[in-house]
């Protein structure tokens, strides 16, 4: 990574020369756009779904369903449709696909091009989904934003990991989680407005206009600079050595430059780094790569943040009203992120991830309990407007847990502790995993409501019990840690260090392969 710090024998620190341009932080800025994308479509699809133009064309037996809810029948099952939530979540397994192909791009070609063909690809979808004339156009569609957002999501987090500085690593990755907040409220913002337009067609104008931060990561991937990191992985020395000095705004980056070349050798020592990741030396990387996006789908933040306006709209708000509340929640969500931006660096990923889990905890806990209060088992009940704004706080003070914490650092953690051999195959196993289970929750959470009701606020609630608790014992803080020095971090944790001894032989003698083949 291009760091600004280095672990010095005896374990002092030692910063290395430079620190934050505006080379890189221009850098920086533009390929955390690539967060816009995806951002703008969690926001989009859950609130086009409660427009009704939308329902009628598409989804017909979903619209009788919310008119018998409205006559008396269930709230907590009026949206109940398989063929609804194949619509959200299609994406997801397009994007956990394209995620694990786009390792080797990332790894051949550089990071900024996964962010283009991630780009171009996105284009694509919005232009079928904005002109669809039937279901099958709106899923094709749907799986063309999937391909780009797969590859996005896959090269971003690793590209500002490489080129910030160490002890800013966690603001500038945390810019990625900022984009992705800011995509998701300006796609509340529009839907609030879409829904307005006289002749029902604004489910379109929603859809369509994620052409514009598509065009947005499209545009500026091409000219962002390769990291020293990619340029060295591809046998590239002397350019990244100029790269790295531009990068750090000064000449002397022979320390950091000999870090790099080291993590560069080892890298392009690895054929096969889908094998190599499953080494035992690996082990730490590889349970954080799967462990901490799937526990971040079990907080429920997407079914807060997919289906915020239907969820609102079954708890009896109205259909503006509704799509209002999530604005509400994506502000809270955006001005909560900055808390992270400008804390992560300086209490540390471990503080805030035990503090957003004991937030959410609540948070989930309370929802619940109103929910079941109010509608019980049966779903039918009316909310008056003063209850209904106390379900808004709660949800708000839960999405603000999540913001600043579980939201960034589930995408930060990952991208930063991974060795640079591993680092494309580690980073598509964490969004393979992402959306693995963004889709399983999409997909089950509307049937889960109709059957579990109430209670499912309270199954969330058990998950982030258990992600605390794993946070608290198995990770690491890695706050200031340069990510050539990341493997002192496990030799030194009282569970990983069984893992990463460094009498293993280089031939990988020791290594357990977990059953699979390779």
């Amino acid at each position: 990574m291009a760091g600004g710090a280095a672990v010095a024998p005896g374990g002092r620190r030692q910063d290395y020369p430079g620190g934050l341009t505006p080379f890189v932080f221009m850098a920086c800025l533009v390929a955390a756009t690539g967060g816009l994308i995806f951002g703008y479509d969690i926001g989009i699809s859950g609130g086009v779904t409660s427009m009704d133009p939308f329902l009628v064309r598409f989804f017909p037996s979903v619209y009788l369903k919310q008119a018998a809810a409205a006559d008396g029948g269930s709230q907590y099952c009026k949206f109940d449709s398989q063929l609804l939530t194949l619509f959200t979540s299609s994406l997801y397994v397009a994007a956990l696909i394209a995620s694990l192909l786009a390792a080797s791009v990332t790894r051949a070609a550089g990071r900024k091009w996964s962010m283009f063909y991630g780009g171009v690809t996105f284009l694509a979808g919005c232009v079928l989904n904005g002109a669809a004339m039937n279901v099958t156009m709106l899923i094709l569609g749907r799986v063309l934003l999937g391909v780009g957002v797969g590859f996005a999501n896959q090269s971003v987090p690793v590209y500002l990991s490489e080129m910030a500085p160490a002890r800013m690593r966690g603001m500038l990755n945390n810019g990625f989680q900022l984009m992705i907040t800011l995509g998701i409220l300006l796609a509340n913002l529009i839907n609030y407005g879409a829904d307005r337009i006289a002749g029902g067609w604004g489910w379109r104008l929603s859809l369509a206009l994620a052409a514009v931060p598509a065009a947005v990561i499209t545009v500026g991937s091409v000219f962002l600079p390769d990291t020293p990191n990619s340029l060295l992985e591809r046998g590239r020395p002397e350019e990244a050595r100029r790269m790295l000095r531009r990068v750090r705004g000064t000449d002397d980056v022979s320390a950091e430059f000999d870090d790099l070349v080291a993590a560069g050798e080892a890298s392009r020592a690895v054929s096969r780094p889908w094998r190599d990741i499953l080494r035992r030396k690996h082990r730490p990387q590889l349970v954080m790569a799967v462990a901490i996006p799937l526990f971040q789908q079990l907080t429920g933040i997407n079914v807060i943040m997919f289906y915020a306006p239907v969820l609102f709209k079954t708890l009896g708000f109205g259909g503006s009203a509704s799509l209002m509340s999530a604005v509400i929640t994506g502000l809270v969500n955006l001005a909560s992120t900055f808390v992270s931006v400008f804390t992560v660096d300086r209490v540390g990923r471990r503080a805030l991830l035990l503090e957003g889990g004991a937030q959410m905890l609540a948070g989930q806990l309370a929802v619940g309990a109103l929910i079941g209060a109010k509608f019980g088992w049966s779903g039918v009940a009316t909310i008056p407007p003063g209850y209904a704004a106390a379900v808004v706080v709660v949800m708000c003070a839960y999405v603000a847990g999540f913001a600043w914490s579980w939201g960034p650092l589930a995408w930060l953690v990952p991208s930063e502790v991974m060795p640079l051999e591993v680092r494309p195959a580690g980073q598509s196993i964490t969004v393979a995993v992402n959306m693995l289970m963004t889709f399983a929750v999409a997909q089950a959470f509307l049937p889960m409501l109709c059957r579990l009701k109430f209670v499912l606020f309270f199954f969330f609630a058990a998950c982030v019990v258990v992600m605390t608790l794993f946070v608290a014992f198995f990770l690491p803080e890695t706050k200031g840690v340069p990510i050539e020095d990341m493997a002192g971090v496990w030799k030194a944790h009282w569970y990983w260090k069984r893992f990463v001894d460094d009498g293993e032989d280089a031939d990988g003698k020791g290594d357990v392969e977990m059953g699979i083949v390779v």
